[in-house]
C-alpha cells in the first residue's frame, strides 16, 4: 500500500476548495487533513497536522500567500509548498521559486498534473512544468529581480510600473517610447497588458482605477 500524503488546501474560496478536496480524494494516497480560508488559518493549523504537501492560493485576506510561504519555509522547512494561483506573471513564478516554494500552478491545470506535481514534490523535491521552466529561463536571460506584490490583486513588473506612471501624467504611447527608449509598439504591449491587469476598458478607466488604488500619487 502506498503511504500517504498529507494535504492542507489554503484558498479563500470555499467552492474552490471542494473542488479540489473532491478531486484529490479520487487518489487512494492522498488525504485533504485540513482546509484553510486564509494564511492566518494556515499558520494555526500546520502545527497540529503537519502535512507533507500545502497547496497555497496566493490572493487570500489577513495574511496571504507570499507572507504564508515565507513563514513555511522558515518554521516548517519539510513541508512541500505549491501554489495553486490565478497569478500567472513571470515575475512571480520566479520570486516565489526563488522563495523555496517546490512547484507553481495555474488554476485551470488539468487534474493529472496536480497529481504530477504533488507526487514529484514529495518523491523528488521540486515540480517544473515548461511554464515555470520558461519563466526561470526568461528570468536568467533579462534579470528582473523587482519583488512582485498582491496589493489590490495586481502584479506588475518595473517596466510596466514606469508606463503606468507615465500614462497617467497623461503622455501619449509615442512620448512614453521616447522617455524609456523603447518602441511604440512596445508601449502600446505595456498599455494593452495594464488595461487587461486592471480589469478596465480603457485607458481613461485605467488611470482613475492606478489613483483609486494608489497606484500613484497625484
Amino acid at each position: 500500500m502506498s503511504e500517504i500524503i498529507k494535504i492542507i488546501l489554503a484558498d479563500d474560496h470555499a467552492i474552490f476548495r471542494q473542488g479540489i478536496r473532491m478531486l484529490l480524494e479520487n487518489r487512494p494516497d492522498f488525504e485533504v487533513i485540513a482546509e484553510a480560508a486564509h494564511g492566518a488559518e494556515l499558520q494555526s493549523l500546520v502545527p497540529f497536522h503537519t502535512p507533507d504537501v500545502v497547496l497555497m492560493d496566493l490572493k487570500m485576506p489577513e495574511v496571504d500567500g507570499i507572507e504564508a510561504t515565507e513563514w513555511l519555509r522558515r518554521e516548517w522547512p519539510d513541508v512541500k509548498i505549491i501554489v495553486l494561483s490565478m497569478v500567472g506573471s513571470d515575475q512571480m513564478m520566479v520570486h516565489l521559486m526563488e522563495k523555496g516554494v517546490h512547484g507553481y500552478l495555474i488554476k485551470n491545470v488539468q487534474a493529472d498534473e496536480l497529481y504530477t506535481a504533488i507526487e514529484h514534490v514529495v518523491h523528488k523535491g521540486v515540480y517544473l512544468n515548461e511554464r515555470v521552466s520558461q519563466a526561470l529561463l526568461r528570468a536568467m536571460q533579462f534579470k528582473e529581480r523587482t519583488p512582485p506584490t498582491l496589493a489590490h490583486g495586481v502584479t506588475l513588473t518595473e517596466r510596466e510600473r514606469e508606463v503606468l506612471d507615465l500614462i497617467c501624467e497623461g503622455l501619449t504611447s509615442a512620448e512614453i517610447g521616447e522617455r524609456l527608449f523603447i518602441s511604440t509598439r512596445t508601449t502600446e504591449g505595456h498599455r494593452k497588458n495594464l488595461i487587461a491587469k486592471f480589469e478596465v476598458r480603457n485607458t481613461a478607466a485605467l488611470i482613475i482605477k492606478a489613483i483609486k488604488d494608489e497606484w500613484v500619487k497625484v
